[in-house]
């Protein structure tokens, strides 16, 4: 989206963000919309099978001034994880540009909490997060897998992505041949990897 001059007011910005895992698009606007947001100042991504786009975000980085407060419906549409959100937050607080989610189990708003009060709140958030952020993954992984599925002969996704399905395979109790043939990777080399504690990488093709 193109922007309005900014004005020298904080300003409430939107960020809006669907992943794979049907996330309503709409009902974040609607919010968005609700507490008084214009859309020329929702910034929003979309996630489509295993493309990722970050554009909107990185435009209201620019965008955001001192003073703004970035808006939105929950706190892990900021991240693709845990660690992301969380740094994000901090560079924003450095910034002096705050962070407020609508519909969190526990609302925040960086702009108006204390230090203590923020890392409370935070930490009251990350398990729910937490179960955003599997599903994500998971939902990742299968389109992964269904984009290697229209193809004939080996998988062309990548290595990781296909270990990591397998093991989410696994996880939902798949048995060895069904992960086998919907991964491409043997069973003689599944055992290996299904059982690591590290990520490993399959050989290239």
């Amino acid at each position: 989206m193109t922007a309005a001059p900014h004005p020298p007011a904080g300003l409430d910005l939107g960020y809006a963000r669907v992943s794979t895992t049907k996330q309503s698009l709409e009902r974040q606007l609607d919010a968005l919309r609700t507490v008084g947001i214009p859309d020329e100042r929702i910034f929003t991504d979309k996630r489509t099978g295993a493309t990722v786009d970050r554009d909107g975000l990185t435009a209201l980085l620019r965008y955001a001034h001192p003073g703004d407060t970035i808006v939105v419906h929950t706190l892990d549409r900021l991240g693709r994880n845990l660690r992301e959100v969380l740094n994000l937050v901090h560079d924003l607080a450095e910034r002096r540009i705050g962070v407020r989610s609508l519909a969190d189990p526990l609302p925040i708003n960086t702009a108006d909490d204390g230090t203590g009060r923020i890392a409370f709140l935070l930490l009251a958030l990350f398990a729910e997060m937490e179960r955003t952020f599997t599903a994500e993954r998971a939902a990742y992984a299968r389109a992964v897998a269904a984009a290697a599925g229209r193809h004939v002969g080996r998988p062309v996704a990548h290595p990781a992505d296909r270990i990591e399905y397998a093991r989410l395979l696994k996880a939902e109790g798949a048995s060895l041949s069904a992960i086998a043939a919907k991964t491409g990777i043997p069973k003689t080399s599944l055992h290996r990897y299904l059982n690591s504690a590290e990520p490993e990488r399959l050989p290239a093709p």
